[in-house]
């Protein structure tokens, strides 16, 4: 039995880590500790913390006292580390709030289980796994080997520049002071209960709107994509399994540009109209109610600064060590999503109210059609 410290687990990658643990290790005792910003959601924690299979403590990772308060009564044997702000946008917008949770916050994390651990003789038995991004290599040309662990780090935008320092502080601390770390670098993921600022929650819910989707550029930049529950799986192998010290990228395997993604997006939900004609009187406003095509409403905007052209990620290390493959192909995982989505309204309708319309406006609103 295991005492683990999930941080960021009201987030989307973190929702389905605390689902999957529960699921695989039922005697482990868990606790979430979220700050509770824009991105989080406890909706799907809720029936777990009801019954008393999670923890769940609102706090912010940089709080040392807190922290350190946490470890001292809970004793935790395992931390697996995913809070983070994580949207490049936003990092554009306000990079110094990726800087205080991303770097300070990882910091202040690190000190605080390194201590507990020394003063409870658990240095030997714990482990923590800090789960970064593949962005901080940089970005790929066409003809480019993927990504693999000995890549240099490029970082391109103040997010990825964020995780990046956060990565090697990690890297130090295992080297100057011993701490039974490891780090995981992953692609783009998808899935259930992403927030829908991310660019397929956020293309589903326009379409399904009637509202226009902004691809950036000319939507040929490529990303690695890999659903949330394979992720999941070689988080769990990693902090379970993986040496100390290590790095482990985790990749789905499926290349695809945006404008592809969004164009797939766009012929799954025309398919889902056609067989189901209830979608019609839910979601009047999308052209595949009347029809028509939901490629209609595609666009194409000014590009983001600084913005990555591809991204690939190298996994054969974590398949080769860990025996860990990836499950679930784009295709059917993207159709999964979808439908997750359209029987999920009320979800998305919550998440989507107030705060994030205006973000929404301020960053799409000022590009012009290219």
């Amino acid at each position: 039995m295991q005492r683990v410290l999930i941080t960021g687990g009201a987030g989307f990658i973190g929702q389905n880590l605390v689902h999957a643990w529960r699921a695989a290790r039922p005697d482990d005792r868990l606790m979430v500790l979220d700050a509770m910003t824009y991105a989080a959601n406890l909706r799907s924690l809720e029936p777990l913390i009801a019954d008393r299979s999670i923890q769940f403590v609102k706090g912010d990772i940089g709080d040392a006292a807190l922290v350190r308060l946490l470890f001292d009564e809970h004793g935790f044997t395992r931390v697996a580390h995913l809070a983070a702000e994580s949207h490049v946008d936003r990092s554009i917008v306000d990079p110094e709030a990726f800087l205080k949770t991303n770097v300070l916050g990882t910091f202040t994390l690190l000190q605080a289980a390194l201590d507990a651990w020394r003063s409870s003789d658990l240095i030997g038995c714990a482990r923590f796994l800090h789960v970064s991004t593949d962005e901080v290599y940089g970005s790929l040309g066409p003809g480019d080997p993927a990504f693999s662990e000995s890549s240099p780090y490029r970082p391109n935008s103040p997010y990825a520049a964020s995780k990046a320092a956060s990565d090697h502080l990690v890297r130090a601390f295992v080297t100057t002071y011993d701490m039974p770390a490891m780090i995981t670098n992953c692609s783009n993921n998808y899935g259930p209960y992403q927030h829908p600022e991310k660019l397929i929650p956020l293309m589903i819910i326009h379409a399904v709107e009637g509202k226009p989707l902004p691809i950036y550029g000319d939507g040929s930049n490529i990303r690695d994509w890999l659903h949330v529950s394979d992720h999941c799986d070689a988080l769990m192998s990693v902090i379970e399994r993986g040496r100390i010290g290590e790095t482990y990228n985790i990749g789905g395997g499926n290349e695809q540009n945006n404008r592809d993604v969004v164009g797939a997006i766009c012929d799954t939900l025309d398919d889902a109209f056609a067989d189901d004609p209830r979608l019609a009187a839910r979601f009047p406003s999308c052209p595949a109610a009347k029809g028509a095509a939901c490629r209609s409403l595609i666009g194409y905007v000014t590009d983001r600064p600084g913005h990555d052209h591809r991204y690939a990620i190298d996994a054969a290390k974590l398949a080769a060590e860990l025996g860990n493959r990836c499950s679930v192909g784009f295709e059917h995982g993207l159709r999964q999503t979808i439908r997750w989505y359209l029987d999920r309204e009320d979800w998305w309708r919550e998440v989507t109210s107030g705060g994030y319309k205006a973000w929404i406006d301020r960053n799409y609103g000022f590009r012009v059609a290219v």
